[in-house]
């Protein structure tokens, strides 16, 4: 039996709403520790290495998916949501894991994918099998094409990557049959969730886990599974991530996010996330009224650029809206679907970084400066109240990995676009562990799913934890006085210094500065307890984050 939630261990308290203060760490498992030597990371190498989450000060882990899947598209294409794929173990090993987990005081959120499985799906392939008009091809989203032979797909819809959002069929004997929807990948199929019987399966999943112990989902591509039932064709710029479209964002989703809520509300303290790329914030809280998601990742604030006016404005508008629905802010900085924070910081203000960063990328930014930036960014974050989310590797202030040989790229959309897209591969490469070893500890062997920069011993965890000014011992400090002086949970009040290119705050009893500027500004008043560089002559550098408490406290 795995421990009931509420027998969780050790170091952190875990009183009903501990998800309004959580710092969720995600595991990118492909990339996370390889315990059998294939290079491909699996669930008991994340078991082997779960202590040292636990000794970073997180309070739950975010698991990226490793359920069956063909891995055309890094496991979002799942073909059997109830299983978990070769590649990772199996469910005795998911069961091991979240066991100590549990034992070490972590909860354990797992990926669902609802908008699309993969072609190789069983369902998906029952409905190719089908005639068209048929039960099992109303599970997706089957259409005639348009033009006198239905050559021409049923609309405009752009798949995330590159070319038309739909593939023809082809009919047993041979001719072409109908075009199915697909958002993302040839592969990945979309769901009809009008669908009552999608909408059933779906539920049972939900329960499959919740039943294993899980303590909650991340939803995919939550803002897609509803579609605009006429299929008007797209009128937005088809690269803007927070357009207004006919597929993304629906008030429809809000009637299946509450069947979930009241699913999830039968267990004890289980929580949704959702991925819902909706603007603006106000519109976007929504998403997390009393009835629906505990909470949704706050892209816009990831997106945000180190300007402080930037910051200013998405700060204000996160918190209000949220407070205005009962709901904590979330705060993100890096995943692994974007360039990581420790060098997509420092590039020049308005750069365009949504395709990927690689060796021919303009302006790319000394190492040492983007670093800097990324751990004041780092530092100005985990002081909001709210719940923070970190990505696998940042703790260790891990730039985007850019020259990758093309060979090894394995992003669709690097594929699917000739390599006029970078894509993901930059954040995704396997963690270093050791300084030493052909692939830094991430297993035993020279074999790894992707390359490691031949740098990365310098970032090892084993190197770092030995030096109190690495990035990895300043997440450490910051994490442990987020927790000590329940920052998640503090009053946010602007300081009467903020203004111009300084951030200046307090979170309860903790002052804030950070200095977006180029210029070293005045620290707040009182003793510094944490800064992400040093004070020169007692002042803050540029890309410095300082905090401080007053004296009697």
């Amino acid at each position: 039996m795995l421990p009931a939630v509420g027998q969780l261990a050790p170091n952190h308290p875990h009183e009903s709403g501990w998800w309004r203060t959580a710092v969720i760490y995600q595991i990118y498992p492909r990339s996370f520790a390889d315990s059998n030597d294939d290079g491909m990371g699996d669930l008991p190498g994340i078991t082997s290495r779960l202590e040292s989450i636990s000794q970073l000060g997180a309070d739950a882990i975010w698991l990226s998916p490793f359920y069956r899947s063909p891995q055309n598209d890094g496991g979002y294409d799942v073909s059997d949501y109830v299983d978990v794929d070769p590649l990772f173990g199996t469910l005795s090993d998911f069961d091991d894991m979240i066991r100590r987990a549990h034992e070490l005081g972590l909860r354990v959120i797992v990926d669902l994918v609802p908008n699309h499985c993969s072609s190789a799906h069983e369902w998906f392939q029952q409905a190719l099998a089908a005639a068209p008009g048929s039960e099992e091809r109303a599970r997706y989203l089957f259409h005639d094409g348009k033009g006198e032979h239905g050559e021409i797909p049923p609309n405009n819809w752009p798949s995330c990557f590159g070319g038309p959002a739909w593939t023809r069929t082809t009919n047993p004997d041979g001719t072409p049959g109908e075009w199915y929807l697909h958002i993302f990948d040839t592969t990945q199929p979309d769901f009809d969730w009008t669908n009552r019987w999608v909408r059933d399966r779906f539920v049972e999943i939900l329960r499959f886990w919740l039943d294993r112990g899980v303590d909650g989902f991340r939803v995919d591509v939550a803002h897609g599974i509803a579609k605009d039932p006429g299929l008007p064709d797209h009128l937005s710029d088809p690269t803007d991530v927070f357009a207004d479209t006919p597929y993304y964002g629906r008030d429809e989703v809000h009637e299946i996010l509450r069947e979930w809520r009241t699913v999830v509300d039968e267990y004890d303290d289980r929580i949704l996330c959702g991925e819902a790329w909706v603007t603006p914030h106000a519109r976007l809280a929504n998403w997390t009224r009393p009835d629906e998601m505990h909470q949704v990742f706050n892209f816009e604030y990831l997106f945000t650029e180190w300007d402080a006016s930037q910051l200013r404005r998405v700060i204000d508008a996160s918190l209000d809206a949220f407070h205005a629905v009962g709901a904590p802010s979330t705060w993100v900085l890096s995943n692994h679907d974007v360039v990581r924070h420790a060098t997509r910081l420092a590039f020049p203000l308005g750069s365009d970084l949504v395709a990927g960063i690689g060796p021919t990328t303009p302006n790319l930014p000394d190492t040492a400066f983007a670093l800097r930036r990324g751990n004041a960014a780092t530092a100005l974050m985990l002081a909001l109240p709210g719940s923070a989310y970190l990505f696998q590797g940042e703790e260790l202030g891990l730039p985007e990995a850019i020259d990758i040989p093309s060979a090894a790229r394995q992003d669709p959309a690097f594929i699917t676009t000739g390599g006029a897209r970078y894509g993901r591969d930059g954040c995704r490469v396997p963690l270093p562990w050791s300084n030493e070893g052909s692939t830094f500890g991430f297993n035993q062997t020279d074999a790894a799913w992707l390359p490691q920069p031949p740098n990365w011993g310098e970032y090892a965890r084993e190197r770092q934890l030995a030096d109190p000014d690495s990035t990895l011992s300043l997440y450490r400090k910051a994490l442990s006085l987020r927790r000590d002086y329940q920052l998640g949970a503090g009053h946010f009040s602007w300081s009467a210094h903020d203004g111009g290119a300084t951030i200046s705050f307090t979170t309860g009893a903790v002052s804030v500065l950070a200095n977006t500027g180029s210029s070293p500004v005045e620290p707040p008043v009182g003793e510094i307890i944490l800064a992400t560089s040093r004070l020169e002559d007692g002042l803050v550098p540029p890309d410095t984050t300082v905090w401080a408490v007053a004296a009697h406290h």
